[in-house]
């Protein structure tokens, strides 16, 4: 039996650095809540208006006024924290998104509510392009599918539970509650962040060029959202979405929008976009017109409809967990590939009749789940392991944008479909739209592409306790207080022929020194 005391490690040893989960689940936890405010309020609409004696219109605004910001500034804030702490952004975010939860909690006018939501967008901007950055960055690369399919679950499950969540608060307790019920977890990330996170990079504020390219990104995105929303009742205003375009190819242009359309490239994560695009578009038009015509056209009740579409959250619920492992095991993309094709499957297979039962529907919404929940993580890790180290943030930004716009361009597209179809066929023709978008996903995520040479130190898989702001540092050779030995050392040089650094996971450890 030897003694294994002080100095009794073989030279050159380099300790492991560990895995923080604590900071994964606080991240899947903000990513459940930023998400489940995307819809909870939907519910409350009705009693907005009557206690603030306002329009239903007017009313809207309190869900319009957080749902545009979030996604029209998702690219200029991922440009924004590759250059900012991680700490830092947390706590501001996560503190920010609280306060204006009780400013809209306690709004005496419509006014003051519509100003909160909108601040908590913009708070909660920063929130979606953070948590998966945090997640990855939290765990060593061998970790990455069960790190990443944490928040890629728990995300999307705060959007289709939002509704439920929301009517059982305003039953019981009241509008306000809606938004009282999230500063609880806020608080909790707020304790757990300044506690488990190391001091890094402070905060810096947007100059001149970033603030024009800031407006004309969200001017761009904000006129496509609201296009394609109200494309949902009147297809013709799919036309004004051109409007979009020249603030958007201005911005793409620029200065601004290079890095953005360089990192993608570098990453070869062009194709792993479209495919989350995709999936998001079939999913959402399958879940709008399957919800439409289960109680206009079948005379379900609203309670028997949203049990038969629980059974997609409900699958990608289990699957989750599993495909992270999976992919830690067998490699991201096999699984991803895998999920993708279960959830194009479980869409094709929903076409209506009018034999159909809700059982017939559930199980194929089931498994449609399963395939999203299969799909997540893997897709993730895939997309941000390959994006160089300074750009993590601008790739989660990509990605979120894709699955967002995915989510609002598939009902109304579906709805244009049902529209030109006909009454006899719009059904079916819907549901053909969503299950092509999900069948392109298949070759998409599976495209295999080649990266460029790249120096040591770029990539998403720094040692745990890695930020953007200390990642220069890193790559540099040197070492910032605070940070283990491995983030002095960044990855091995690639070369050309490398393929992307996620097909196995577990190679990763190997190739360690």
């Amino acid at each position: 039996m030897s003694d294994h005391g002080f100095g009794s490690e073989p030279s050159g040893h380099i300790p492991e650095p560990a895995d923080r989960w604590l900071l994964v689940a606080v991240a899947g936890l903000l990513s459940f809540v930023a998400m489940l405010d995307m819809n909870i309020v939907n519910i409350a609409l009705a009693a907005i208006s009557d206690s603030l004696d306002v329009s239903a219109a007017t009313a809207q605004w309190a869900v319009l006024g957080y749902q545009l910001p979030v996604v029209a500034l998702l690219l200029p804030v991922g440009r924004w924290l590759d250059g900012v702490g991680q700490r830092s952004a947390l706590l501001v975010a996560a503190g920010g998104f609280a306060v204006c939860s009780a400013l809209a909690a306690v709004a005496p006018w419509v006014a003051w509510l519509i100003a909160a939501r909108i601040a908590q967008g913009a708070f909660g901007a920063v929130l979606f392009v953070l948590m998966p950055v945090l997640a990855i960055r939290s765990v060593r690369p061998e970790a990455r599918g069960r790190a990443m399919s944490v928040p890629a679950t728990l995300g999307p499950l705060g959007a289709v539970t939002g509704p439920a969540v929301g009517g059982l608060l305003l039953d019981h307790l009241g509008w306000r509650a809606v938004f009282l019920v999230k500063i609880p977890v806020c608080l909790l990330a707020l304790v757990v962040a300044w506690r488990a996170m190391p001091k890094d990079g402070r905060l810096r504020g947007l100059d001149r060029r970033a603030l024009v390219d800031t407006a004309l990104v969200a001017t761009g995105v904000t006129v496509l959202l609201v296009s394609l929303t109200l494309a949902y009742d009147a297809p013709g205003w799919l036309l004004p979405a051109l409007a979009a375009v020249p603030p958007l190819w201005w911005w793409l242009r620029g200065p601004g929008g290079r890095p953005v359309t360089g990192a993608l490239r570098d990453s070869r994560a062009y194709p792993a976009h479209g495919a989350v695009l995709g999936l998001a578009a079939g999913f959402a038009a399958t879940h709008y017109v399957a919800a439409l015509y289960l109680q206009r056209d079948t005379g379900f009740s609203a309670t028997a409809t949203g049990l038969a579409l629980l059974a997609f959250p409900l699958g990608m619920g289990v699957a989750g967990p599993v495909g992270g492992r999976l992919a830690d095991r067998y490699g991201a993309r096999p699984v991803a590939v895998v999920g993708a094709s279960l959830t194009a499957l479980g869409l094709l297979l929903v076409p209506l009749g009018d034999d159909w039962s809700l059982p017939d529907i559930a199980w194929r919404l089931a498994l449609a789940g399963v395939g999203m929940g299969l799909n997540g993580g893997p897709t993730q890790a895939l997309v941000m392991g390959a994006a160089p180290r300074e750009r993590t943030a601008t790739v989660a930004a990509t990605l979120q944008l894709a699955r967002s716009l995915g989510f609002t361009v598939g009902p109304a597209l579906a709805t244009a479909a049902w529209g030109l179809a006909g009454p006899a066929d719009g059904v079916r023709a819907g549901l053909a739209l969503a299950a092509v978008a999900a069948c392109a996903a298949v070759p998409l995520i599976a495209f295999r592409g080649r990266t460029a040479p790249s120096p040591a130190g770029e990539g998403a898989g720094a040692a745990p306790g890695t930020s953007p702001a200390t990642a220069p540092a890193a790559a540099a050779g040197g070492r910032t207080p605070g940070t283990p030995p491995e983030t002095a050392a960044g990855p091995r040089d690639r070369t050309a022929t490398d393929e992307e650094p996620d097909e196995t996971t577990d190679a990763a450890s190997a190739a360690r020194p």
